[in-house]
C-alpha cells in the first residue's frame, strides 16, 4: 500500500556539522513517528508566501504536520513589546508557517500541529500568546507532566485516553484562543495543551507538547500519529 505523503515545514538551523553548512531540518523522532504510523514524511522548504503559491504546493500532499520550533514574533499577534525570553524568531519561517496553517485548514487537509505548530494555528486564527509563562513554579520546559483531555474530541479519539503524560518544552502558552478554536486539553495549572476546531472540514488537532518524544514507548502518543496518517490515507 502506498504511504500517504505528509508535508512537514522544515526548520532553519544555523549549524549542522555533518553537512558543513546551515541546514533545513526536522526532528528525527518526529519523522520516525510519522513513518511508524505508515506515512511518508517530506520536509518542505519555507518560502515567502508573497511570491510562492503555498496552496498549490500543499495540494499534492495527503496531510500536513506543523512541527515545533522557535518563537513566533510577538507582533504577529498584536503585541507591542517583546519579552527578553523570546528566541529564534525568523520572519520568513513565521510567514510561511502561518500561511501553511491557513491554507491547510481551508483545503481541509488532515492537520496535526505540535508545540509551536499549535501556537501558529492559534495566531493564524486571530488568537494571542503569553510570551513567557514565568518562573520555575510555572515551568513547562524539559518536563513530563499530566494533561487532562476532553471527552469526545479528536484528541481523545486519537490517543484513546482521558489523561496522558506529556513531554513538554515550551515557555509560552495560549492567551486568547483564535476564532472557533476549542480547548481540548489542559495541564494542572490551567495551561492550554490542546486545541481543535469543532465542525471543521477535515481531520485536525493541535497539542502544546511533543508527542514524538515518547511515541516509541507510549501507545497514546503514537496513537496521535497513527490517527493523523490514517486520516491522510482515507482522504479526510
Amino acid at each position: 500500500m502506498t504511504r500517504p505523503l505528509i508535508a512537514i515545514p522544515a526548520r532553519f538551523s544555523a549549524t549542522t556539522s555533518a553537512l558543513r553548512y546551515a541546514a533545513e531540518v526536522n526532528a528525527r523522532a518526529l519523522i520516525e513517528a510519522v513513518w511508524r504510523a505508515g506515512g511518508e514524511p517530506a520536509s518542505i522548504h519555507p518560502a515567502d508566501p508573497a511570491s510562492d503559491d503555498v496552496a498549490a504546493r500543499l495540494a499534492r500532499f495527503d496531510g500536513v504536520l506543523l512541527p515545533g520550533g522557535g518563537d513566533l514574533a510577538p507582533h504577529r499577534y498584536g503585541a507591542v513589546d517583546t519579552h527578553e525570553s523570546v528566541y529564534d524568531v525568523d520572519d520568513l519561517q513565521d510567514a510561511f508557517d502561518l500561511e501553511v496553517a491557513r491554507r491547510t485548514l481551508h483545503l481541509g487537509l488532515p492537520l496535526l500541529a505540535v508545540c509551536r505548530g499549535l501556537q501558529v494555528v492559534n495566531v493564524a486564527l486571530g488568537g494571542t500568546l503569553e510570551q513567557d509563562m514565568g518562573g520555575p513554579e510555572r515551568e513547562h520546559r524539559h518536563v513530563v507532566h499530566p494533561v487532562a483531555i476532553q471527552r469526545g474530541t479528536v484528541l481523545e479519539q486519537a490517543t484513546g485516553v482521558g489523561k496522558t503524560e506529556a513531554s513538554c518544552y515550551h515557555h509560552q502558552r495560549v492567551d486568547r484562543p483564535g476564532v472557533g478554536l476549542a480547548v481540548t486539553a489542559r495541564a494542572a495549572d490551567g495551561t492550554v495543551e490542546g486545541l481543535e476546531l469543532p465542525g471543521v472540514h477535515g481531520w485536525f488537532t493541535a497539542v502544546q507538547w511533543h508527542p514524538e518524544d515518547t511515541a516509541h514507548e507510549d501507545p497514546a502518543q503514537q496513537g496521535l500519529f497513527d490517527a493523523f496518517v490514517r486520516a491522510a490515507r482515507d482522504g479526510r
